[in-house]
């Protein structure tokens, strides 16, 4: 593993590269980043590593404003910038030595599961993706939320986006909520056991806090818009318990996606998939998916 840097829209980004066991010429490369407000350094080594195993080389990378990469304001969520700094570092990939620039694989997980449908459908020469617990339409994260926390929550989440908006108008530091909380907390993810998920797989760069604006984007999000412009396979693997993500979503994806589309379900909700024996299924199934697309 080697640390690395590029520059997204003028912000140094940065970024782990690894390179695949046996390194033979004309590689794939894996592009990897996290979903909403999270780092490199928390859960997707377990993925990243299996790969690098079986041959591949891997990019994982933090966006502008989170963990090791450079940016302001920190710990801001925008779906906008997080998709352009997929595309920053898919440039960055296809420049590292002995990898094919058109055998690039993209891997998200939640909100970076359905950036990597929106940013496929914009580089065609990606050549297959994979989506794991994906979020792939706020509005439907909305209508999920809202039938879970009530109304009550959602009025919340929008009080605290409307105070940090008015904040940044102002020029003035960012108002700031929690991801991850208790039920009945200002956290953007409420559900019962989120704290508990993530914390023992947090990296020390991980800060559970995010500008709470990003709750007023959270229904502007939808990349099911893009799925049926997609060129390339796409493995969705499905968290049939997800009480972030709705499935109903992910699978709508796949149904635009057609014969492109492969589906796992497997019995976990949204945090359940970076330890354990599902995360090792989700890893086997990933691993199956890339000896077929790739072979």
């Amino acid at each position: 593993m080697r640390n690395i840097t590029f520059t997204s829209h003028g912000t140094r980004c940065a970024a782990w590269h690894f390179t695949g066991v046996g390194a033979e010429p004309g590689r794939p490369c894996v592009v990897m980043a996290h979903g909403f407000g999270g780092t490199r350094d928390t859960g997707l080594l377990g993925y990243a590593e299996p790969f690098v195993a079986a041959g591949y080389d891997v990019l994982v990378f933090d966006y502008r404003g989170f963990g090791d990469s450079e940016g302001t304001p920190r710990q801001r969520v925008s779906y906008r910038r997080q998709r352009e700094d997929y595309h920053a570092a898919i440039a960055v990939a296809r420049q590292l030595p002995g990898v094919d620039p058109d055998r690039i694989v993209l891997w998200g997980t939640s909100y970076s599961g359905g950036h990597a449908v929106a940013v496929a459908a914009q580089d065609r020469r990606i050549t297959a993706i994979m989506a794991i617990t994906p979020a792939m339409d706020g509005l439907a994260t909305l209508a999920h939320v809202l039938r879970r926390a009530g109304v009550g929550y959602l009025a919340r989440a929008a009080g605290h986006g409307l105070r940090d908006l008015a904040r940044s108008i102002a020029k003035r530091p960012p108002h700031y909520v929690p991801i991850v909380g208790p039920p009945g907390s200002a956290a953007i993810m409420t559900s019962p056991g989120a704290v508990e998920a993530v914390v023992p797989v947090a990296g020390p760069t991980w800060r559970n806090e995010v500008c709470a604006r990003a709750a007023l984007e959270v229904g502007l999000n939808r990349p099911t818009t893009f799925a049926g412009r997609v060129p390339c396979p796409i493995l969705v693997q499905v968290g049939t318990n997800d009480s972030v993500a709705p499935p109903s979503a992910a699978l709508r994806v796949a149904a635009k996606a057609g014969p492109r589309a492969r589906i796992r379900e497997y019995p976990v909700d949204h945090f359940d998939i970076y330890q354990g024996p599902w995360q090792q299924q989700a890893v086997t199934d990933q691993l199956e998916f890339l000896t077929a697309v790739l072979r």
